[in-house]
């Protein structure tokens, strides 16, 4: 039976209708109070599959000579290619089954293997190689875009052709629950000359972050299915912006370091394959993309995204936007074959930000910059407080979830909170 067949049931009560059923099964690293070893592990209900004890109980296919799942990172279980995921998977989908007497009746087994999610510390779940983020929703580049040159020159005159991207820094990808120090840089006030202090206008952006699995040679591009099939997965990305910085160094080559401070990914690594019931038609793409960037049927996704921000001192959280991945102009498909157009080599671990994920109403915008207009239309938060930018304290929570036939897949949170500068 298909891992992402409805009618499957776990023998984990907790599962069924919850954000981690049997059909989802995402990837991440943990460890415990007890075993401070970080390893892999999946989601099930309110628990953590250890795969590293299930590995070593002989509960798996063996794909190496080697362990696959006690390292700290997916990397080599990714590197073992698309029918070692699609396999892995379907091996831990029949393990979990509720009629699969392997793990249900090992009493000693299940104590080993399962863990409750709450007590388990959540980290990096891989090592990322390379990172680069693209600019791809049109609602949200038309709203930058008439912040900055006005209504009728939204959108750069290559922005229907080409999917907009640069390469920014792997090393400051953080796991979610890092507090994240408000950057310092140089920014250009209205008069007078550029100073360097702390970032006045700190934002999140909403993104979703895709995980290349599959490497490709330098020298050579593939195709948008192609690149589909290179994707193991995806999870929650919030690319933090300084975007006074921004405004100052982006003339004449883009971001730098107004986003290269840090950026967080999400607790789980949803697996493309459990998504597949979720895909849907994008935006129709006007003009028509020149013949390396055609695709296939269905290549976006149907994941609702939500964004709430916990101010500084306060219990109270406030929802800031309630958008959906579905909206993209560029698929994560195109992205990728995309960057492969020139000969670029992709790696095992390199993550895609897909760029703010906004939507066509002022509640589904993806970053503060929108929500509150450059600044000039702050938002009213739970208790009257007001924000156009972040403040220190502040902690921002994403959250994203698909729903499929009669089940949700869920990606867990992507947090963080902002921490004073290091003045």
């Amino acid at each position: 039976m298909h891992p992402n067949d409805p009618s499957l049931k776990s023998f984990i009560d907790s599962a069924q209708g919850s954000d981690f059923p049997i059909q989802n099964l995402p990837y991440g690293a943990f460890s415990t109070a007890d075993d401070s070893r970080v390893r892999i592990g999946v989601a099930i209900g309110d628990n953590i599959l250890d795969l590293c004890a299930v590995e070593a109980a002989g509960l798996l296919p063996k794909m190496a000579s080697s362990s696959i799942f006690d390292h700290p990172v997916i990397n080599e279980f990714m590197s073992l290619g698309p029918a070692a995921w699609s396999g892995i998977r379907q091996a831990i989908s029949e393990l979990l089954r509720h009629d699969n007497p392997k793990l249900r009746d090992d009493a000693a087994l299940r104590e080993r293997a399962l863990v409750v999610r709450k007590d388990a510390t959540l980290h990096l779940p891989v090592r990322v190689a390379g990172f680069s983020d693209f600019y791809s929703s049109r609602e949200h580049a038309t709203n930058a875009g008439i912040m900055i040159r006005g209504p009728e020159n939204a959108l750069g005159a290559n922005w229907l052709h080409i999917p907009i991207g640069y390469n920014s820094r792997a090393s400051t990808i953080v796991a979610s629950g890092t507090p994240i120090h408000r950057p310092m840089g140089q920014i250009k006030p209205p008069d007078g000359p550029p100073i360097f202090g702390p970032c006045r206008r700190l934002d999140f952006e909403l993104e979703m972050a895709a995980i290349v699995g599959a490497p490709t040679q330098m020298g050579h591009r593939i195709s948008t299915a192609q690149a589909q099939e290179a994707i193991f997965g995806f999870a929650l990305l919030n690319d933090w912006s300084a975007r006074d910085i921004q405004a100052w160094e982006y003339v004449p080559l883009g971001p730098f370091l107004a986003k290269a401070f840090a950026t967080t990914l999400g607790q789980w690594i949803v697996p493309a394959e459990a998504l597949e019931p979720c895909r849907v038609e994008g935006p129709t793409q006007d003009p028509q993309p020149l013949p390396y960037l055609l695709q296939p049927p269905r290549m976006n996704y149907d994941v609702d995204l939500e964004v709430d921000l916990r101010p500084g001192g306060l219990n109270s959280t406030s929802t800031l936007t309630h958008t959906n991945f579905k909206y993209m102009y560029w698929s994560t498909a195109q992205q990728l074959a995309h960057h492969t157009s020139t000969g670029c080599a992709m790696s095992v671990g390199d993550v895609i930000g897909s760029g703010t994920i906004s939507g066509p109403e002022k509640s589904m915008y993806g970053s503060m910059l929108e929500l509150a207009w450059g600044g000039k239309e702050p938002i009213t938060l739970e208790g009257g407080v007001k924000r156009a930018f972040l403040e220190d304290g502040d902690t921002l929570i994403m959250r994203g979830w698909a729903q499929a036939n009669g089940y949700r897949i869920g990606f867990g949170e992507c947090s963080g909170e902002v921490l004073p500068s290091n003045s």
